[in-house]
């Protein structure tokens, strides 16, 4: 594929690529906002009252393997297998679930989904590093995680609508022709790749064995809070060699370079999505709000995130190093705001505002340490590289999550909630003063 070195995103060499990768990564926002809204009715008609998690911990599951196996596939064939493969299974997962008569058929539907879209986004960011030059990557991640605002402001009530007036089935059933044509574009762009000849495989011994002990592990975390601390130890027992094989060498010691920029997504996530998960259950239960006002703050944090991955793709003379440093310190300040709202007393307006600098620290941050990443990684190793990004963000979620759900049940929110802000702020100010620093060498 011939590719013109100062065209734009939009430039006739890449639209397609551009589009393609938009598309779909909108139809995975909408579908991941639309299933949170829905699952009540959906878990109420298939009778599965009992199986309320098992929709997302089967996604999960699902996509910890895909991720291992997309990466391990694009490494030897490039992206295009599973540029193909992905968004297919992603598209079939759609239609098992939305024809969902039972719970089984619907977590198989979702299985399907993580899977497909775990192959596919490792597969998305192998090709970004081959379709754009280095210093347009930084507008097509922007681009990426703009992507998710729309989704984030109106997924929840266009789901809220169809599962209303029409029915739950629709907020699968409805993606799917995009979801086709989201694909149609990539493989259009799969089609002009240069074709890559088979390599050899990378000495990375027990990758898929160690993907399925990752994604048993991280499901145990995510019933953390209801099934206690046994299940906490025999998850991290399943997930401590699995890390090891997964992420890079050097990752546990925060090796300078790519390591370093491994632990640093390791760390904004665990402070973010740890943070956030709980926010609404303190609106709710420690201040009184209706469910309809705890979702401003996360509102504001996807606008904040958006504007951040803007300004970060705005200023190229700007090395990643600095973007982190800022992402790490705003999203400190955000998390250390927004922690005041814990006791009854504290002032709840406080957390949109407060989280509007998790999400501008989190925008900053994250495309700076995929920039990294793709810039760091041999070609043969783009794909084992990528997928332990997006294991990172996964382990980080699943383990700040469950050991945060598991200090609510027995603390309550405030008592729970706020210590566990606590470690998050110390994380960002280490990430800023030290982590990101080797990270960018």
């Amino acid at each position: 594929m011939t590719v013109t070195r100062g065209s734009a995103l939009w430039a006739p060499d890449r639209r397609g690529a551009t589009a393609g990768v938009l598309i779909l990564v909108v139809l995975a926002a909408f579908e991941s906002t639309g299933v949170t809204t829905a699952l009540p009715t959906i878990v109420h008609d298939l009778r599965g009252e009992a199986l309320y998690s098992w929709p997302f911990t089967m996604f999960l599951a699902a996509q910890v393997v895909g991720n291992v196996l997309g990466g391990r596939v694009c490494d030897r064939r490039g992206p295009a297998p599973m540029l193909v493969v992905g968004p297919l299974l992603f598209a079939a997962g759609l239609l098992v679930a939305g024809t969902a008569g039972t719970m089984t058929q619907l977590l198989a539907g979702r299985a399907l989904q993580g899977f497909g879209g775990g192959a596919e986004v490792v597969a998305l960011y192998v090709m970004i590093a081959a379709v754009y030059p280095e210093r347009d990557r930084p507008k097509v991640l922007s681009a990426m995680a703009s992507a998710w605002l729309g989704p984030s402001l109106l997924g929840p009530a266009i789901a809220g609508v169809l599962t209303q007036y029409l029915s739950w089935h629709w907020t699968f059933l409805g993606l799917l022709p995009f979801e086709l044509i989201g694909f149609v574009l990539v493989v259009a762009v799969v089609r002009r790749l240069p074709k890559q000849e088979e390599r050899p495989a990378q000495p990375h011994r027990g990758l898929m064995s160690s993907a399925v002990a990752a994604a048993v592990g991280l499901a145990l975390l995510g019933g953390a809070g209801e099934l206690g601390i046994g299940v906490v130890v025999v998850a991290l027992a399943l997930l401590t060699p699995a890390v090891l094989v997964l992420l890079p060498k050097g990752t546990l010691t925060a090796r300078p370079g790519l390591p370093s920029a491994i632990v640093a997504r390791v760390l904004m996530s665990t402070a973010f999505m740890g943070c956030e998960a709980f926010l609404p259950l303190v609106l709710q239960q420690v201040h009184g709000y209706e469910p309809a006002w705890t979702g401003l703050p996360l509102t504001a944090g996807a606008i904040g995130w958006a504007f951040g991955s803007w300004l970060q793709a705005r200023r190229p003379e700007l090395s990643e190093g600095v973007f982190l440093r800022w992402g790490f310190l705003s999203l400190a300040v955000g998390v250390g705001l927004v922690t005041t709202v814990a006791p009854a007393w504290g002032p709840a307006w406080v957390a949109a505002p407060a989280w509007v600098f998790s999400g501008v620290g989190m925008g900053l941050a994250t495309a700076s340490v995929s920039v990294l990443v793709l810039r760091l990684s041999p070609e043969h190793e783009r794909g084992f590289n990528t997928s332990a990004l997006q294991m990172s963000d996964l382990f980080a979620q699943s383990l700040s999550i469950g050991l945060g759900g598991l200090l609510v049940a027995m603390l309550g929110p405030t008592a729970g909630w706020a210590p566990l802000n606590a470690v998050f702020v110390l994380l960002t100010v280490i990430g800023a003063l030290v982590v990101s620093r080797r990270a960018a060498v």
